[in-house]
Parts: structure tokens; C-alpha cells; sequence
């Protein structure tokens, strides 16, 4: 008796599309995942502060220097992870640090920030998550970089190490200092 082709079929796509996902998953890196919003304008939003911080966050604030925009929440555990390395950014003064609390209640977002320190430069309290959703956010931390005329120019997927920091970050930041400052000078 012999097999029909329709009774195999099944298997073998079963098997080419394992084997595809296979190879997907062992040569994509997710934070490399590209943006469509790199090299565009970083959403217009306008944020109340997170309770106990002096500023909100809105779009205007990303406007005229190069900045990190940080997206972080208490209960993220990445986010904790990460943290001490923001505080040394925003202790250094090289570029200022802004925070997006990302769908997190005021007073957890406010006793974080106490625990650990807080790196901002000002922080907006996205309670329903619409600007992170605006920036393409998939889960947090999230971290932008972003121009000076407010355009996204990095974005980094995950929580930052030293050597995402030393190596991707600050290396981009320093670039688009220095093509603000040769644009100044012309």
C-alpha cells in the first residue's frame, strides 16, 4: 500500500516551518529589533509628574539638546537591574536622563525612586501606557536616544549593562553632541 501525498504533507510543513522558526530565533537578536521610529520625531505628549518628583515630561522637553528618555516601572525587575547605571549617567551631567514611568500606580513609581534614587531630569507618569505605546514600546526598560531637534535615533530594547551603556549609548549620545556642536559652529 502506498502513502498518499496528502498524508505526509502535513509533517514535512510542520518540520520546514519549526526549522524556520528555529533559525529565526537563533539569529535575531531582540534588541536589535529595528524601529520604524528611528530618524522620526518622538511622539508629541505632555505628562503629569510622578507624585513627589518636581516635573513632568513632555515632548518639548526632548527638544534642543541631545537626551536619553528612560522607560522603567516598579515592577519591572530589569528595571532594577539597570537603575544604578542611570543614576551614574544622571550624576555625570553628560546628557540629561528622562524618565517615563510606565503604567505604574503614583505611590509604587514614588517609593521606587526613594529606594533606589532618582537619575531623571524630570519624569512623566504614563498611567495608561498611551506614550509608550506612541514610542513603540514592547515591555520595559526601553531606552531612546534622542536629537536635539526631538528625533529618535536609538532605541535600545532590554535592560542596559556597562557595555550596552559604554558601547551604544553614550558612544550615539556623543555623536549627536558633536554634529550639534559642528552645526553651531558653521
Amino acid at each position: 500500500m502506498t502513502m498518499r501525498p496528502m498524508t505526509y504533507m502535513p509533517p514535512v510543513m510542520f518540520a520546514v516551518v519549526a526549522v524556520a522558526l528555529a533559525l529565526g530565533l537563533l539569529f535575531v537578536n531582540p534588541k536589535e529589533i529595528p524601529s520604524a521610529l528611528i530618524g522620526q520625531p518622538a511622539p508629541t505628549f505632555d505628562l503629569p509628574s510622578v507624585d513627589g518628583t518636581p516635573h513632568g515630561l513632555s515632548s518639548a522637553d526632548l527638544m534642543g539638546q541631545v537626551s536619553i528618555v528612560n522607560v522603567f516601572a516598579s515592577w519591572c525587575v530589569p528595571c532594577r537591574i539597570e537603575h544604578p547605571l542611570w543614576v551614574e549617567v544622571g550624576a555625570s551631567g553628560e546628557v540629561p536622563v528622562y524618565g517615563l514611568n510606565y503604567k505604574d500606580s503614583q505611590e509604587n513609581a514614588s517609593q521606587w525612586l526613594a529606594d533606589f534614587g532618582d537619575p531623571y531630569t524630570a519624569i512623566g507618569a504614563d498611567l495608561n501606557g498611551r506614550v509608550g505605546v506612541d514610542f513603540g514600546v514592547y515591555g520595559v526598560p526601553e531606552t531612546f536616544v534622542i536629537d536635539a531637534e526631538g528625533l529618535i535615533q536609538l532605541k535600545f530594547i532590554g535592560p542596559i549593562d556597562r557595555f550596552a551603556l559604554e558601547n551604544e549609548i553614550l558612544p550615539k549620545v556623543r555623536e549627536l553632541q558633536a554634529l550639534m556642536v559642528a552645526d553651531g559652529a558653521e
